[in-house]
């Protein structure tokens, strides 16, 4: 039974649980003891022993998500192949295809209800993505020459803010019409930059992920 098993073998069972119901339900309409009731026997004491909330819950199905992503982030860092600007444009046509972003925008809560999960993604943003993924490829990009900025720091923190939270239809509860004119002015403020690295593909992937979530919350 679920209560025998290692604490780490629990916790993946509580979060695999969870996101499953996410999907179905959507975050904001799955309760705890919905979760428990997909735990086979797994008390609500065992839950609250390993995670004090919902909200809990669903920062680590998150965290989870991250670091698959991380690690394709940390791929394209590492390519040899790719000019710095090259490697930009990879990453935000690889991020924005990934299939599990169906699910997260389907799974979405509402950002503006859990200000710890917005806290989160920033903090993030500028303490992670940035600097140990964004900022070694924007130097690259001044070695090389195919980016030119005297504040590479600064840019890939306005980069990455901009993308993950700005442009994210899940925190500003934005339609696809609206989601279409931000990143019109996301692509010009790059192209600002001498970076012309977001295109109609990636446009159109988000308007479909802007659909689902507006379709699911």
């Amino acid at each position: 039974m679920a209560r025998n098993r290692h604490p780490e073998e629990t916790v993946n069972l509580i979060l695999d649980a969870a996101f499953r119901l996410f999907l179905e339900k959507g975050y904001e309409h799955t309760s705890i003891q919905d979760i428990i009731g997909q735990l086979g026997g797994l008390s609500k004491g065992a839950i609250y022993h390993h995670f004090k909330s919902k909200e809990d819950i669903l920062i680590a199905v998150t965290d989870r998500m991250t670091a698959a992503s991380n690690q394709m982030l940390a791929d394209i860092r590492d390519r040899k192949d790719l000019t710095g600007k090259e490697k930009l444009k990879t990453i935000f046509r690889e991020s924005i295809r990934r299939p599990v972003q169906n699910d997260i925008f389907t799974a979405a809560p509402r950002f503006c209800d859990s200000p710890r999960l917005l806290f989160s993604l920033m903090q993030d943003t500028i303490q992670n993505a940035a600097p140990n993924y964004i900022l070694p490829i924007i130097r690259q990009g001044m070695a090389d020459g195919s980016i030119q900025t005297e504040y590479p720091e600064q840019l890939s923190e306005l980069i990455l803010l901009a993308a993950n939270v700005w442009l994210n239809p899940m925190i500003f509860d934005s339609s696809v019409e609206e989601s279409c004119r931000k990143f019109m002015v996301f692509r010009q403020m790059l192209q600002g930059f001498g970076l012309d690295i977001v295109d109609q593909e990636m446009l159109d992937r988000l308007q479909e992920l802007t659909a689902i979530y507006q379709k699911n919350k």
